[in-house]
């Protein structure tokens, strides 16, 4: 059985090709490898994004605290 994938995106199709040129593989075996790691039917473990560059990067803004605090006031006018 064959299968054609249509409309892949310019930096998916980026990333393969340079993993099939790293890897030495072919395409279409670097494009099944993705799949199989992305449907998790893999023995190899799935990788997960670490966010440790990005955590702790914000500023505290006052005036968002304020109005995240009070999207979780009740409306009074919701009760009349």
């Amino acid at each position: 059985m064959q299968h054609t994938i249509r409309g892949v995106p310019a930096v998916v199709d980026d990333a393969l090709r340079m993993r099939a040129r790293e890897t030495g593989k072919r395409l279409n075996e670097v494009g099944i490898d993705a799949l199989a790691e992305g449907a998790g039917v893999t023995q190899a473990p799935r990788r997960r994004r670490d966010l440790s560059d990005v955590a702790g990067t914000w500023d505290a803004d006052p005036a968002v605290e304020a109005a995240l605090a009070a999207q979780d006031e009740p409306d009074p006018d919701l009760w009349r």
